[in-house]
């Protein structure tokens, strides 16, 4: 299911965009994910970079660390005056994200730290119970 908002009418000084999905916690379904922001944010006339390494990131681990068999995870975009927040959600709550430091010959473990130097600000949401929401802001053109 995919949802759009329109820009907000009630406070047109500050246009409120709005784009959500599920997406099966797969590697379809992150790639998926990275594809349909990307096309949401052109439809807003916003630039992909560094956004879609941002989605493409927190897509691939709510796909590898927070998949539980039967449930998809959500994909959340928003767009508040000059910020952009992604937002990812799983039903994996328990397993928490880390910024970890691999070794330089490991294949894999560099995606947080990729978030950590492509976003203004992220973090991490718990709940309700059993999710948590992964998310990141960066700053767009308004």
């Amino acid at each position: 299911m995919i949802r759009e908002t329109a820009p907000s009418e009630a406070c047109p000084a500050t246009p409120v965009r709005n784009f959500s999905v599920l997406l099966s916690p797969t590697p379809r379904g992150a790639r998926l994910a990275r594809l349909l922001a990307t096309e949401q944010l052109r439809s807003w006339g916003l630039p992909s970079d560094p956004a879609a390494h941002l989605v493409g990131e927190l897509a691939a681990n709510a796909a590898n660390h927070g998949r539980v068999p039967g449930r998809d995870f959500r994909l959340t975009l928003y767009v508040v005056g000059d910020t952009l927040r992604i937002e990812v959600t799983d039903t994996c709550g328990d397993r928490l994200p880390r910024v970890r430091h691999p070794d330089p010959d490991s294949e894999s473990g560099r995606g947080l730290l990729l978030v950590d130097a492509l976003a203004d600000r992220w973090g991490v949401t718990h709940g309700p119970y059993p999710r948590k929401t992964v998310w990141a802001e960066v700053k767009v053109p308004s």
